[in-house]
């Protein structure tokens, strides 16, 4: 299994960007897929879940991003999709990708700053 993330970088507050998330050899439409972030000095933390299946069910348990942060998955193309608007200083982490509860990513810089 390969978790591949791509779209991190350096951007301004108030500004967006969307991650992107590919995974290969992997039944993707049957599992959970997740976003975890890690900031320095901090615990990884979760981000946003979006069930398995077509269901579109999502998950934010940081209430920092409800309503800047959208999660959202293409079945057909194995991808996971994490579009972060409004980012904020405080959003400056290493963004990860997860598979099924089990396979990650390599990890990606987000850096929010002017």
């Amino acid at each position: 299994v390969q978790v591949v993330e791509s779209g991190g970088g350096l951007v301004q507050p108030g500004g967006s960007l969307r991650l992107s998330c590919h995974v290969s050899g992997f039944a993707f439409s049957s599992y959970v897929m997740s976003w975890y972030r890690q900031a320095p000095g901090k615990v990884r933390e979760l981000v946003a879940r979006i069930d398995s299946g077509n269901t579109g069910f999502t998950h934010y348990p940081l209430s920092s991003v409800k309503g800047r942060f959208t999660i959202s998955r293409d079945n057909a193309k194995d991808m996971v999709y994490l579009q972060m608007n409004d980012l904020e200083p405080e959003d400056t982490a290493v963004y990860y990708c997860n598979a099924g509860n089990t396979y990650w990513g390599q990890g990606l810089q987000v850096t929010v700053s002017s």
